[in-house]
């Protein structure tokens, strides 16, 4: 692999409801957000995309699918970008892990059987070396705004704030190899000693 080109899902359904949606399938786009992947293909148009990779979530499947429509390549999933494990809070409001997440050490591991973040880290850079091993030169992927939020701070040698910056939907991030590269190291260095960066949000 050479570049990335990685983008959160369009938005879905749950996205709409603003609930926590982490277990695959998971529900499937909105009608805003079958267009908004629709437009994200037209964006990456002029690409020469070899592999298109997505997570194992519905909404994540059918962006890729939809973006690139009428493209002949091989496409496949990716457990380990993955949304999050959100424990007790699946299904509930997004506003109730948030209140959780923001007052929380992230080594602690969501109520419920949920997740860490510092474990979440290490499964993103797990993911990133899996990338970055393909023969396909360019590659794009599709996941959710936590891992992508992580990668793209990290591909800049910054540690993860517990409240994260926004990422849009379906809009395409451009990474070369080296920040690739260093957004795995960043990652897995901060899994091992996590302690949150301040907020991108303040």
């Amino acid at each position: 692999m050479e570049v990335l080109y990685i983008a959160r899902h369009a938005e879905a359904a749950s996205n709409v409801d603003d609930v926590v949606s982490g277990v695959p399938p998971g529900e499937g786009l909105s009608p805003l957000g079958r267009r908004q992947a629709r437009e994200l293909g037209e964006a990456l148009a002029g690409e020469a995309i070899e592999l298109g990779v997505s997570s194992e979530l519905r909404r994540a499947r059918e962006t890729l699918e939809l973006a690139l429509d009428g493209r002949e390549m091989p496409t496949t999933t990716l457990a380990a970008f993955n949304e999050i494990n959100f424990g007790r809070y699946e299904g509930g409001p997004l506003a109730a892990y948030r209140e959780w997440a923001w007052s929380t050490d992230p080594d602690v591991e969501c109520p419920g059987g949920g997740e860490s973040r510092s474990s979440a880290a290490a499964r993103f850079a797990g993911a990133l070396d899996w990338l970055l091993v393909r023969p396909e030169a360019t590659i794009l992927l599709i996941g959710h705004a936590l891992p992508i939020r992580y990668v793209l701070d990290a591909s800049d040698g910054r540690f993860p704030a517990a409240k994260i910056g926004q990422i849009g939907h379906a809009e395409a991030h451009r990474l070369g190899r080296d920040a690739v590269e260093a957004a795995a190291e960043t990652l897995r260095v901060w899994s091992e000693a996590p302690r949150f960066s301040e907020s991108l949000e303040g």
